[in-house]
């Protein structure tokens, strides 16, 4: 018993998929992190001439004032049109980059709408809960990345920044524009630098978190056992809409019998009735088939329509046992099947 509520099962793609309706899913901010950052870093790379448009409008439209009296409509005219510029340089930028977060949350777990994180619960404002998962495995864990993470960012950066330093006594002595272009070189390659870490550490924190998220939905062999029952049903609920499935099933078999052509018969077991329209199909039809009760009834009904019945139990029994009904007869049937057929037909003639 013990076994069974142990939690050594994979979880099932219903679990998974009740999971996810509960806004639960395996989300690694590192890796969200990362995208953001990439997606930023290439925004801003492409709109640097534009920014640059906007900054020396800025510049210019400061230099137009020089000497111009600071009225009420001159200070409001400086704060909107500086406020107007500074929203078009960091919209376009802001925009892609908030885009970015939501592609980053489709590459990790696709699309997920769910209010359930949103519905008010009582349980999760519990002191003792709370308490519980403060201290959790879990917890613990993210501790620990996080700490990690600082650390390793802050040495590398820390020594690529004491580098750069042993460069500046020599960089002193550069002209201005040789100093900006030094220094940019510099700010692109810990810019990539930083790139490379976080890409790194976004790759370690998924495959930590969706390993955690499949080991937390991990479930027992019971817990397997009963949500299989639950989508399967009830055996006895099953085995009712089985029985009402064939009922259903055989009504609609015995109204079509009617437009058979012949039956076969093994005269005490098998009946087979057939139909066979020389315009609309390719070969007979088997329009009901059946065994002991049910061939009693198809005979019954048969002769209540004038259907012919013929007495063949090899052919019977074969066609009882390989032509499902609704269907053409098998091919190696065609020869046997149609000797019966052209006697009923010469016999409906002759009548």
């Amino acid at each position: 018993m013990a076994d069974d509520m142990e939690k050594t099962e994979e979880p099932t793609s219903k679990k998974i998929e009740d999971a996810r309706k509960e806004g639960n899913v395996p989300k690694s901010q590192d890796t969200s992190s990362f995208i953001t950052l990439l997606v930023a870093v290439v925004a801003v790379y492409i709109f640097i001439p534009f920014i640059m448009q906007r900054i020396i409008f800025i510049y210019e439209y400061y230099m137009s004032l020089i000497g111009v009296p600071l009225t009420t409509t001159i200070v409001f005219d400086i704060g909107f049109i500086s406020l107007r510029e500074l929203v078009f340089m960091i919209l376009p930028i802001a925009s892609i980059v908030a885009l970015s977060g939501i592609v980053a949350g489709l590459v990790q777990f696709g699309f997920v709408y769910t209010t359930k994180p949103l519905t008010p619960d009582l349980k999760k404002i519990d002191p003792i809960k709370g308490l519980g998962k403060l201290i959790s495995m879990k917890k613990l864990i993210e501790g620990i990345k996080i700490t990690a993470k600082v650390i390793i960012v802050f040495v590398i950066a820390f020594y690529f920044l004491i580098e750069y330093t042993k460069e500046l006594p020599t960089v002193i002595n550069f002209d201005i524009m040789s100093q900006m272009k030094w220094l940019a070189e510099k700010i692109i390659i810990m810019v990539l630098i930083m790139l490379m870490i976080f890409f790194v550490l976004g790759m370690v924190d998924l495959m930590i978190v969706r390993y955690q998220y499949f080991k937390d939905l991990k479930m027992s062999k019971q817990e397997v056992k009963d949500e299989y029952k639950q989508m399967e049903g009830d055996p006895l609920i099953k085995a009712k809409i089985k029985q009402v499935q064939m009922q259903l099933a055989q009504k609609r078999m015995m109204s079509e019998l009617p437009s058979a052509d012949v039956i076969i018969t093994n005269p005490t077991h098998f009946a087979v009735a057939l139909r066979y329209d020389k315009e609309k199909e390719s070969a007979p039809r088997v329009v009901a088939k059946g065994a002991d009760k049910i061939a009693l009834k198809i005979k019954e009904i048969g002769r209540n329509h004038l259907i012919q019945i013929i007495e063949n139990p090899p052919l019977a029994r074969e066609l009882y046992k390989s032509a499902n009904i609704d269907e053409v007869i098998p091919e190696n049937l065609y020869k046997a099947v149609a000797e019966v057929l052209a006697f009923v037909f010469k016999s409906a003639n002759k009548s």
